[in-house]
């Protein structure tokens, strides 16, 4: 049985990925689940995290995002019996990578996936759906009627984060690199208010964003990363089609709530005074903030099941490239690593 690992020498060299042989898995733990993966969704590894975190190893597994059906259970469980399908998000400290016919773990991160959903877009959603819910429900206040900025929409965070905005009644607003991102936003249903070109040479999204509003800013505004310094001043591989810091802090209205997926965000002082002066705040989007915290496992598990929901009922429709076999996963993760794909990849056992 193969499953595929990272390898990283060193914290600036580039990671390697390879196929190892596993041995059977040993008996299922009391709390713990043994699954048959069925789909599973390539992410971007977050190597800095993972080494602040202390959790190096020679190899990493790769894969969390998984559906599956149940093929044995502790003697604690109490959600799942074998033959259950279900969905959910391995925990970074995972001895198992995903992408692997069995993998085991803890029953409280899965929840059952509806029937109509099938096992490419269980596994394809479930971890953008987490990351909208929490910038959109738990970091900012979303309600009807709200006016809100999605940046970079066409991306699969994006997409999800903009359908779930709709869904609650806000205005949205969304930006736009390219033609076929232009194109994909544009066919949304419901639509949205306004789509921002930022291409070169194109709309500010600052006056954009004022514009639609008639001068009043947004509610609140899901970054994509943003620009910290002058465009000579960038670090190389920064995009320059990202919007610089004073943008959102322009077009952010009265107590608005910036929810910023820049880890390294330097705000000056007089960048802090505008935000005191507007009643606005900072929260900052972690993807996986909650496998850092036990103590809210009642809420993730909440959030999981409702993704379901809406994938079932058709509110998510989440991007997918068409499936790909195991085989394939190694040189598809090396796309994913470098951000290179704009949809999600799923592979299928």
């Amino acid at each position: 049985m193969k499953g595929l690992y990272f390898q990283q020498n060193s914290p600036n060299e580039d990671i390697t990925f390879v196929f190892q042989e596993r041995e059977n898995l040993p008996v299922t733990e009391e709390n713990y689940v043994k699954l048959q993966v069925k789909a599973c969704a390539l992410s971007h590894i977050n190597t800095k995290l993972l080494a602040e975190m202390k959790m190096e190893k020679e190899f990493f597994p790769v894969g969390r995002e998984i559906a599956g059906i149940v093929l044995e259970v502790g003697s604690k469980v109490s959600f799942f019996r074998p033959d259950d399908e279900v969905v959910g998000i391995l925990p970074l400290d995972s001895e198992d990578p995903g992408l692997c016919e069995v993998v085991r773990v803890h029953e409280h991160y899965l929840v059952h996936k509806p029937e109509k959903v099938s096992w490419t877009e269980a596994a394809g959603t479930v971890r953008d759906g987490v990351r909208a819910y929490t910038a959109l429900h738990y970091l900012s206040p979303l309600s009807a009627g709200k006016a809100v900025l999605i940046m970079d929409g066409a991306s699969t965070l994006g997409t999800i984060a903009i359908q779930l905005a709709l869904h609650r009644g806000a205005k949205v607003i969304s930006t736009a690199s390219s033609p076929e991102d232009k194109q994909h936003l544009e066919r949304l249903r419901p639509p949205l208010a306004r789509v921002v070109d930022v291409s070169p040479g194109s709309a500010r999204v600052a006056e954009s964003c004022l514009e639609e509003t008639g001068g009043l800013g947004v509610d609140i505004v899901l970054d994509a990363g943003v620009r910290l310094y002058r465009e000579e001043d960038e670090p190389p591989g920064k995009s320059q089609l990202l919007p610089h810091k004073h943008d959102i802090l322009t077009l952010l209205g009265v107590g608005g709530r910036w929810v910023t997926t820049e880890e390294n965000l330097q705000l000056d002082p007089p960048d802090c005074h505008c935000l005191f002066l507007k009643g606005a705040t900072v929260a900052f989007l972690n993807d996986d903030v909650w496998n850092l915290s036990n103590v809210q496992q009642g809420k993730y598990l909440c959030i999981l099941k409702d993704v379901m929901e809406k994938l079932s009922t058709g509110v998510f429709r989440p991007r997918l490239e068409e499936p790909i076999p195991l085989h394939e996963a190694k040189v598809s993760m090396e796309v994913v690593q470098k951000n290179q794909g704009r949809k999600k990849q799923v592979v299928r056992f």
